[in-house]
């Protein structure tokens, strides 16, 4: 087999395909799915290869699941403080 051969048995490397600005409403998503939506969506804007209107889409969208973060954090840590009062 020749290396021509080989190589185009290889499948080509895949990458992780765009987040979408999804229209899954962000309170609905627990903190661990909007933590994970959000950490994608960084990995991707850090990769800095997407058009403008892309980028703007999806730090719109993780502004909005950074702010589900903080509110989930803010209740977990108001009912703690309500359970050791």
């Amino acid at each position: 087999m020749s290396k021509s051969q080989s190589s185009a048995r290889t499948p080509a490397p895949t990458q992780a395909a765009p987040v979408a600005a999804v229209d899954v409403s962000v309170e609905s998503l627990t903190f661990e799915q909007a933590y994970s939506q959000l950490e994608a969506i960084v990995a991707q804007l850090e990769q800095g290869d997407l058009a403008l209107d892309q980028m703007l889409d999806l730090h719109a969208r993780g502004q909005k699941l950074a702010d589900q973060c903080a509110r989930q954090l803010d209740q977990a840590e108001l009912k703690v403080t309500q359970i050791q009062d």
